[in-house]
């Protein structure tokens, strides 16, 4: 809960995280297809349920300021497998790591961001 209070705190620019994280998902809310989309649920199951909303919020918010920086057409496995690493901790690499592996995706083109 206080992780969640504080991800609330304006910063410098006036904004909060979960405001960009919000501002991100609504901007490219359109840029995502069925596939991508049920691809972020799967990466997002071993997440135990109570915090998986939250994760998937804050992955979701990643891959939309990627897509808007990269000004992407549309979202694509690539871009998620890139948000998601770049949006979780270190620590929880291998759980990616091991569902990748599960899902038969290759991991090499990613292996700089771990």
């Amino acid at each position: 809960m206080f992780r969640k209070f504080l991800k609330r705190l304006p910063k410098e620019d006036g904004k909060s995280d979960m405001d960009w994280e919000e501002y991100y998902v609504s901007q490219t809310k359109n840029l995502w297809e069925p596939e991508e989309r049920n691809l972020l649920e799967e990466l997002v199951s071993p997440v135990p349920e109570l915090f998986r909303d939250v994760a998937r919020q804050k992955i979701a918010g990643k891959i939309g300021e990627l897509a808007l920086q990269e000004k992407a057409k549309k979202i694509d496995q690539e871009l998620v497998i890139r948000g998601y690493i770049m949006a979780t901790p270190k620590r929880d690499h291998k759980f990616l790591i091991k569902k990748l592996n599960e899902m038969k995706i290759d991991i090499e083109p990613y292996q700089h961001l771990f």
